[in-house]
């Protein structure tokens, strides 16, 4: 792991902490814990959110959590997630394997077998399958654009590798704060040292490309709430992506959250204090709830 992933780590780690801390799980969440999904024992684990006086099968969101690519796991998102469910939702919170050790496609093959195990175990926890919904923040929306990109685009997911179930789609997605093209830089540059702990070639122009959601999207591409906030240090991503969503004809909004007197931050949605990120959360459970 470089340097720079290692100081990331610890940056989150201690951030998060903080965020999270003296949180309990609300008294109206039902939730299934560390269910495993594939074959790696630590790393393929996910939860199921329900709000506990809903009865029969709810539309589900899938929560690709954020990290860099190399930090996080459902644990640090079990109060955001729970928060989502409280807005009538199942939702499948799950921990995938991270790099340096694991490298891209990895994700996008756990996310993968995330949804095949959505469609065989719905009637035990509940989940619509006809009304499935996918959310993803920083290195989470750039792997849920990419997803989305591989459910689309049979010709990439064979490049990939990674093949989506026939016919599947995310109804809608929320990409938040989120990372669609990285650029290779020749000096210090955050995200490219990030990406070449990622990368099994560490940045070649073949990685590059295959790692870019720009270069993917096409008509096809579910509708898309995409947000961005003050503070956010990847804001400038959101809108080429916006612009070409709408451009193909893809159903699109795009949300700017705070104001220079209203400093947000990267993720403040993540924050179950932030009345801002209340806010974003249910407008965006509204627009999934549009689609049903």
């Amino acid at each position: 792991m470089s340097i720079v992933s290692m100081l990331t780590c610890a940056m989150f780690r201690k951030s998060d902490k903080k965020r999270d801390e003296g949180l309990t799980t609300p008294e109206d969440i039902r939730r299934y814990d560390n269910i495993p999904y594939g074959s790696n024992g630590k790393w393929n684990l996910l939860d199921v959110y329900r709000p506990k006086d809903a009865e029969g099968k709810l539309p589900v969101i899938i929560s690709v959590h954020g990290g860099g690519w190399v930090y996080g796991d459902k644990e640090l998102y079990q109060y955001y997630c729970m928060s989502l469910a409280q807005h009538g939702f199942a939702v499948v919170n799950f921990t995938y394997r991270l790099a340096p050790k694991y490298k891209f496609p990895a994700p996008l093959e756990d996310t993968n077998t995330v949804v095949e195990w959505i469609l065989k175990n719905s009637e035990e926890y509940g989940l619509d399958t006809e009304n499935v919904f996918a959310v993803g923040d920083s290195a989470g929306a750039h792997m849920l654009g990419l997803y989305c990109c591989l459910c689309t685009d049979s010709n990439y997911a064979s490049e990939i590798g990674v093949i989506p179930p026939k016919g599947f789609l995310p109804k809608a997605v929320a990409l938040n704060c989120g990372v669609y093209q990285i650029q290779k830089s020749k000096g210090f540059d955050f995200l490219g040292s990030l990406i070449k702990d990622f990368l099994p070639n560490k940045d070649t122009e073949t990685e590059m490309r295959q790692v870019s959601v720009m270069e993917h999207v096409n008509g096809e591409f579910p509708p898309a709430y995409v947000m961005t906030c003050e503070g956010d240090f990847l804001a400038a991503a959101a809108l080429p992506l916006v612009e070409r969503l709408k451009a193909l004809g893809v159903d699109t909004e795009y949300h700017y959250y705070g104001d220079p007197e209203h400093v947000l931050g990267h993720v403040f949605h993540c924050n179950m204090r932030s009345e801002e990120g209340k806010r974003c959360n249910k407008e965006e459970c509204d627009y999934f709830r549009s689609f049903v």
